[in-house]
């Protein structure tokens, strides 16, 4: 790894930490690298190492036991367990969750055409690369974990540490019938186009098509699970959620 450039210190250190933690396929409960790795990794100063350890410890990111280490914490279990917890058991959560989203995400994507690097945008294009081979086969448990995973590379490449966190906390604990209106007729199809879209506005910079084609994609999507929804009511006529 080649030293970081003494810009903005704190955050290139986090992005550093990020990227070995990316590396080493790091997973929740796995204890990190010591300071002295760091420093030594990094040619920085302990002191930075143990800055950027402590945001990443205040976003939940890891979580510091003294006299034991640094472990990578999970994200959907730290900062957001509150609203992780409410997502799944309020009635309403759908509704108010594809809200949410619909606030959200454009600006992520707007965000992510501004910001995004050559290494973003690869992991955005093998992304939605494996999505469209795992439609192919029909691979409905992959088909899911891709359509979430581009959701949250997108919000990555957005460079905002907030939004990626809540972003990964949403598509954590969005409800089962979002994850079986992808059995609709036709919206793994459109997903795929949408997501192109989606996609090509990043790379190509243009964040008002960037937020145009994801608002477009997110209201297609819920006009899709509403029609789901309606089709597999209860008896007494409300959505099974």
């Amino acid at each position: 790894m080649q030293p970081i450039k003494k810009v903005r210190l704190s955050d290139s250190v986090i992005d550093a930490i990020e990227a070995m933690i990316d590396a080493e396929q790091l997973k929740p409960g796995d204890k990190i690298f010591s300071e002295h790795e760091l420093t030594r990794r990094l040619q920085v100063s302990r002191a930075s190492v143990r800055e950027a350890i402590r945001i990443l410890e205040v976003t939940g990111r890891v979580t510091v036991k003294h006299g034991k280490g640094v472990y990578l914490a999970d994200y959907s279990a730290s900062r957001f367990e509150p609203f992780v917890a409410w997502l799944q058991n309020n009635e309403q959560s759908l509704n108010d969750s594809f809200e949410l989203r619909l606030i959200i995400e454009p600006d992520i994507a707007a965000l992510a055409a501004q910001r995004a690097e050559e290494t973003d945008i690869d992991e955005l294009n093998t992304a939605h690369k494996y999505f469209t081979t795992c439609a192919a086969d029909a691979n409905t448990t992959e088909i899911i974990k891709s359509d979430r995973n581009f959701h949250r590379l997108l919000a990555g490449a957005s460079k905002n540490r907030a939004l990626s966190m809540l972003m990964h906390s949403i598509t954590t604990s969005l409800p089962g019938d979002w994850i079986s209106s992808l059995h609709t007729p036709g919206r793994i199809k459109k997903t795929i186009t949408e997501h192109g879209e989606v996609l090509k506005a990043v790379t190509h910079s243009d964040s008002n098509q960037a937020r145009h084609c994801m608002h477009s994609h997110l209201t297609n999507a819920w006009a899709d699970i509403r029609n789901f929804m309606h089709q597999h009511t209860t008896t007494v006529g409300e959505p099974t959620l």
